[in-house]
């Protein structure tokens, strides 16, 4: 089965195409010294990592590989424990490295201050699926290392325990299910990684699958001021939260979980269910009993079409002030399309267009199941749900109201689910006013 895109998939080029590509459309030339008067690449390049679990292994045999090709580069290898906050200080000088991976929280328009563009989309659709996320004005700035799919990452024998024979389509259905396995086992029925904070923005992947629609996140939103309403998509995503939290379907004190202990635990089979990415499927099966039990489900949705949305994992990009862009370019080049990260680390599909979907999501190819990326935004709106975002505080990457939703439900906070709602739903609307309008 291959990758659904609405552009349309074309044949892989060779990898010296896209490296002429990319070296032609550099902003500037790089250092001179990076390269001998014939081309050849050489001299040193550093490369920041979110990986801290492979930086001393699997990306040293990446190094050793890359050096086959390129013999006179060092790469150098730096990996940061908190990607976000620590490169974000990072990126406050011209020192962040030569390659990175983009923060989420930088804005989409502010990209070419940053970041080394890497060609324009009309150059690159026909390689690379998944880099809409990152352009603007029609120029790419970021390679995503990977496609990631969203959804809800489950323990198969922990669901047979509870009798769910099913694989739970509905709102209804999911919450019968988290009801069941709390009854029948002795597992957490959905485990929320409170503590650890930023596992509860993987929430907001699913936005789509609950909208049934893949033009909803970047065209329906930033064009509604009805984003928080009742019946609408983010209030029916987080109500499950709320609910699951109300009726202690959740660990039983969510302030001290912890996430690397978790994804054994899952596996393990003493958690049933977390909402997660599939980059996340491979460490859990690493920890897992049997691996095979670890299963991949889309959100629960109760729209007519059960659409599981496409993303880009992280983007690699070049530092913008980097001394040796032609080095720079032709790691990112040998990652993205030689490393085989995308399968092998991340669990995820391949962003080079043609790729096939994992075994572990063949299984929904005979139930109606949509494999999709989402519609990127109008001309002239690209960044837009960034910027009403921003301006709003609202934080729909961040774990601040996900964590209030479960304050309120468990009571801890004086304040209903229809509240935090409204809230949110009134600063959207203000948002909006100075941002789109």
């Amino acid at each position: 089965m291959k990758v659904s895109n609405k552009k349309g998939l074309f044949k892989f080029l060779s990898v010296f195409l896209i490296i002429s590509i990319l070296a032609a459309c550099s902003s500037n030339g790089g250092d001179s010294s990076a390269s001998d008067d014939d081309g050849a690449i050489k001299g040193e390049i550093t490369v920041i990592t979110q990986r801290t679990d492979i930086v001393d292994t699997v990306f040293q045999d990446y190094a050793k590989k890359f050096n086959e090709k390129y013999p006179d580069v060092k790469v150098n290898f730096e990996a940061l424990s908190d990607y976000e906050g620590q490169i974000k200080i990072r990126m406050n000088t011209d020192e962040y490295g030569d390659v990175l991976l983009i923060p989420t929280s930088v804005p989409v328009a502010d990209l070419p201050d940053f970041f080394e563009p890497l060609g324009s989309y009309d150059e690159l659709k026909t390689k690379y699926t998944g880099i809409e996320e990152r352009m603007v004005d029609n120029t790419i700035y970021g390679i995503p290392v990977a496609i990631t799919y969203s959804g809800v990452i489950y323990n198969k024998q922990v669901f047979k325990d509870a009798g769910v024979t099913d694989i739970p389509q509905t709102i209804d259905q999911f919450m019968d299910a988290l009801r069941s396995v709390k009854e029948k086992t002795e597992a957490v029925p959905l485990y929320t990684n409170y503590a650890a904070g930023w596992p509860l923005t993987q929430w907001e992947s699913d936005l789509t699958t609950v909208a049934g629609n893949v033009d909803y996140v970047n065209v329906t939103q930033p064009n509604s001021d009805d984003n928080f309403v009742a019946g609408q998509p983010h209030y029916d995503l987080y109500k499950i939260l709320f609910d699951a939290t109300k009726e202690g379907l959740i660990e039983r004190d969510p302030t001290t979980t912890d996430w690397e202990s978790s994804k054994a635990d899952l596996g393990q089979g003493k958690i049933a269910t977390m909402v997660l990415g599939s980059w996340a499927i491979d460490q859990i099966k690493a920890s897992a009993t049997n691996p095979d039990d670890i299963g991949f489900m889309p959100f629960p949705t109760n729209a007519d079409n059960v659409i599981v949305p496409l993303g880009a994992d992280y983007n690699l990009a070049i530092n913008i002030n980097s001394k040796n862009k032609p080095a720079a370019k032709a790691w990112v080049d040998f990652f993205i399309n030689e490393s085989n990260y995308a399968v092998e680390q991340a669990g995820s599909i391949s962003p080079v267009v043609g790729a096939e979907l994992p075994d572990i999501l063949k299984e929904f190819g005979d139930k109606g199941v949509e494999f999709k990326f989402i519609t990127p935004s109008k001309e002239g709106q690209e960044g837009l749900v960034d910027k009403i975002d921003k301006e709003a505080e609202v934080g729909l990457w961040q774990p601040d109201f996900k964590k209030r939703i479960i304050e309120a439900a468990l009571g801890n906070r004086k304040e209903s689910y229809d509240d935090i709602m409204k809230d949110l739903n009134d600063a959207w609307v203000e948002a909006r006013k100075t941002v789109a309008e």
